[in-house]
C-alpha cells in the first residue's frame, strides 16, 4: 500500500494502547500502523483516545496547520470531555498554570510574543559562543570515565554534560542537577502520577524562589537576562517566566541526553557505522543529524487538539479532539527516506522533524546539535573501542509517551 492508498481506520480492530510495550517496539509498531492507515485513534494508558499522525507529508503538514491549537485551556477541556474525572481534578495536566504557561502550550498571538521575547538568547552567534565551554565539560568528564573499565554511559557522560551547560547558562546552582533529573523523570514517567505531581509541585516551589532571587540579585546569565528582556515595554509575566525556565530545564537537557543515549546505541547496532566515525571523527555532525531522524528524542509533538474537522490522509479526524504528531514515526517514512531502518552516516538526513517544523520549531536546537557533535567526536575520540556491556537489544526505554530513551546503557571503555 502506498501512501496515496490510505484506509480509514477499521472499526472492528482495537485501538492500539499506548503501552509499555509499544514504547519499547516503537518503530516497529508505527511502521505497522502508518502501512495499515495514515492516521490512527490510539488509547494512551491512562484512558485517553488519541489521533496518531504518522506519514511524513502529514505529519509536516499537521506541524503548521493552526486548526490544530497548542493552547493549553483548550487542551484541558478536550482532555477532561474525553477521560473521568480524577480525585484531584487536574483534567489529567499534572503541572500547574505557572509551569504550562510556556510556548509549547501557546497559539499566536500569544505564542508569537513570548517567543519574540525569549528568541533572543538563543541566536546562531550565543550558541556559538558556548563552544569552549562545552568542550571543556566534555573533556572533564571523560577524564572521570577514563578511570573505569565498565560506566553507565547516561549517568557518566549523557546526562551531566546537557545539565551542566543548561545550569550554568540559566545561573542554577549545579548542586540541584541530580534534584531536576529527578523531577523531569518523573514528570516525563507515564506510570506514578503522585510522583508527577510532586515533581511539579517541587520544581515550581525552587523555581518560584530562584526567579525572586534574580529579580534580587541578578546576574549574567539567561534567566536573569529573561528577567530583563523587553520589547516594546513588554515583558514576560511571572508565570511566563517560571514556565519558560520549567521548559528550557527540562527541553535543554532531556533532548540531548536521549540525543547522545540514542545516537551511541544505533551506532553500536551498525558497527560500520560506529567504524566510519572513528576512522574519521569529523562525521560527528552526519552522525547527530541521522540519529535525529533515525532515533529521534521526542516521540510525538506535545499535545495538540482539534479546533475544527481536519483531513489527514483520507482520514477525517472531528473537532475536539487529542492528536498526537507522530515525528519518530514521521522520520522512518519510507517515502520521505529510503530504506529508514538502517543507519548511514551517509545518508542526507536533512528535512527530518526531530525539532519539529512550522513556529515550535524548537528553540534550542541549535545548542541540542552543538552539544550531540562535540560529546560523539570526542567520545569517540577518546575511547574508540567501546561497546555494550550488555546485549544492546535487552536495553529498555523509558516509559514515557513523549521522550524517547534509555533508562540505562552499561558500556565497556575499552
Amino acid at each position: 500500500m502506498t501512501a496515496t492508498d490510505p484506509r480509514p481506520p477499521d472499526p472492528l480492530v482495537p485501538e492500539p494502547e499506548v503501552d509499555a510495550d509499544f514504547v519499547q517496539h516503537l518503530h516497529e509498531r508505527y511502521a505497522e500502523i502508518r502501512e495499515r492507515t495514515p492516521v490512527q485513534r490510539m488509547m494512551t494508558r491512562g484512558g485517553l483516545p488519541i489521533w496518531s499522525i504518522t506519514r511524513y507529508s502529514d505529519v509536516r503538514a499537521a506541524l503548521a496547520d493552526p486548526s490544530l491549537s497548542k493552547d493549553v485551556a483548550g487542551a484541558d477541556r478536550v482532555i477532561r470531555a474525553k477521560l473521568p474525572v480524577r480525585d484531584d481534578d487536574d483534567g489529567g495536566r499534572p503541572f500547574s498554570d505557572s509551569l504550562a504557561a510556556h510556548m509549547l502550550n501557546m497559539d499566536p498571538p500569544d505564542h508569537t510574543r513570548v517567543r519574540k521575547l525569549v528568541v533572543k538568547a538563543f541566536t546562531p552567534r550565543r550558541v556559538e559562543a558556548l563552544r569552549p565551554r562545552i568542550e571543556e565539560l566534555t573533556g572533564e568528564l571523560l577524564d572521570a570515565m577514563a578511570g573505569e573499565s565498565t560506566v553507565d554511559l547516561l549517568d557518566a557522560y549523557a546526562f551531566p554534560l546537557p545539565i551542566r551547560v543548561i545550569c550554568e547558562l540559566l545561573g542554577i546552582d549545579e548542586s540541584r542537577r541530580d534534584d531536576f533529573r529527578a523531577w523531569t523523570n518523573a514528570l516525563l514517567d507515564d506510570t506514578d502520577h503522585e510522583a508527577t505531581m510532586a515533581a511539579a509541585n517541587a520544581m515550581s516551589a525552587y523555581l518560584v524562589d530562584l526567579i525572586e532571587r534574580k529579580r534580587a540579585e541578578p546576574g549574567e546569565d539567561l534567566l536573569s537576562g529573561l528577567i530583563e528582556a523587553t520589547d516594546e515595554g513588554d515583558r514576560l509575566t511571572r508565570d511566563e517566566l517560571i514556565s519558560m525556565v520549567f521548559l528550557l530545564l527540562i527541553a535543554g537537557h532531556e533532548t540531548t541526553v536521549n540525543l547522545i543515549g540514542n545516537a551511541v546505541l544505533a551506532l553500536l547496532h551498525h558497527p560500520d557505522q560506529w567504524a566510519a566515525l572513528r576512522a574519521d571523527p569529523e562525521l560527528a555532525a552526519a552522525a547527530v543529524e541521522e540519529a535525529l531522524r533515525f532515533d529521534a528524542p521526542v516521540m510525538h509533538g506535545t499535545l495538540r487538539h482539534t479546533t475544527k474537522p481536519v483531513s489527514y490522509g483520507g482520514v477525517e479526524i472531528p473537532a475536539g479532539e487529542a492528536v498526537w504528531v507522530g515525528l519518530s514515526s514521521a522520520n522512518r517514512d519510507p517515502e520521505r527516506y529510503p530504506e529508514p531502518d538502517r543507519f548511514d552516516l551517509g545518508r542526507d538526513a536533512q528535512g527530518h522533524l526531530a525539532f519539529g517544523h512550522g513556529i515550535h520549531f524548537c528553540l534550542g536546537a541549535q545548542l541540542a546539535r552543538l552539544e550531540g557533535r562535540i560529546a560523539l567526536r570526542r567520545l569517540v575520540e577518546r575511547f574508540p573501542d567501546l561497546r555494550a556491556a550488555e546485549p544492546l537489544d535487552e536495553l529498555g526505554f523509558r516509559f514515557s509517551t513523549l521522550i524517547h530513551g534509555l533508562r540505562r546503557f552499561p558500556v565497556h571503555l575499552g
